[in-house]
């Protein structure tokens, strides 16, 4: 299985988790995720800054800059296979 594969196959595990994640690794799987499928932020206007949601997804995709989506695949699958094996 190739990485795109692997990633394909944690990005659909990581809906089946035994138990949701804190808002903390949520966020942090949303910017993996982002910096993996389309690269770094490619927005310079950040969100208002009464949006929180918004605002924590720009800052978590934000931290990744520069990051390669390989790494950033290979570092979604690790993080959802630990998610995955943790016992609730």
């Amino acid at each position: 299985m190739d990485l795109k594969d692997a990633f394909e196959k944690a990005v659909k595990e990581s809906k089946e988790l035994p138990s949701k994640p804190d808002n903390e690794t949520l966020l942090r799987l949303y910017g993996l995720y982002k910096q993996a499928t389309e690269g770094d932020i490619n927005t310079e206007n950040p969100p208002g800054m009464f949006d929180f949601v918004a605002k924590a997804k720009y800052d978590s995709w934000l931290k990744l800059k520069g990051i390669t989506a390989g790494d950033a695949m290979q570092q979604y699958i690790s993080l959802v296979t630990q998610l995955s094996n943790k016992v609730s």
